[in-house]
């Protein structure tokens, strides 16, 4: 049993470095079998099941060589110490990672009743630009005013509409600060 241990044990750490060393690449060419695992049994990540896999070896090995018990023992509590190793490192590293995971990608369709502030004048019948926040920073996007009235800079403004990539604004009553600070004094580029 103690070599059975020793392949686990080595075959895990070689799957670690692996996964280190070339953990793109392995990503990709086994995206479908990890997208496979997860929907189902979201704990069968890789990470967990190599780690699982080295943990059954070291412990195994440990036991195997500083105690006195037999192999089915030693079997048995090398399982339930990876199960219980596993399961930590599912609940600590794991979904904590996969939770934290942002994107500073959104849809323009998600700016829809967001306040920003306008960067270049809007013309009555024309177009300008103005700020947002967005996703995880800021976005200028290009703006029309939704009632044909001219807003000048500096002016807050909602997002009521957006057609074909322009977003119509209106005037809102909001009098807070500007995002960038004061930008009516501010020369164009």
């Amino acid at each position: 049993m103690l070599s059975l241990y020793g392949i686990l044990f080595g075959l895990g750490m070689l799957l670690a470095l692996l996964t280190l060393l070339f953990g793109e690449v392995l990503g990709h060419l086994l995206s479908g079998l990890d997208s496979l695992f997860s929907h189902s049994l979201p704990f069968l990540q890789p990470v967990i099941l190599i780690g699982g896999i080295t943990i059954l070896g070291g412990t195994g090995l440990l036991l195997e060589r500083y105690t006195s018990l037999d192999a089915l023992p030693v079997f048995l509590l090398s399982l339930l110490m990876t199960l219980l190793l596993s399961i930590a490192l599912y609940f600590l590293y794991v979904r904590p990672m996969k939770n934290s995971e942002t994107s500073i990608a959104f849809s323009i369709f998600d700016l829809q009743g967001s306040i920003g502030e306008v960067l270049v004048p809007i013309p009555a019948f024309g177009y300008g630009e103005v700020l947002l926040k967005a996703g995880g920073g800021v976005t200028n996007q290009i703006a029309a005013s939704f009632d044909r009235k001219e807003i000048a800079g500096g002016t807050k403004v909602v997002v009521v509409e957006i057609r074909e990539g322009v977003l119509y604004v209106r005037s809102h009553s909001y009098t807070g600060h500007s995002f960038l600070g004061p930008i009516q004094n501010r020369q164009p580029r």
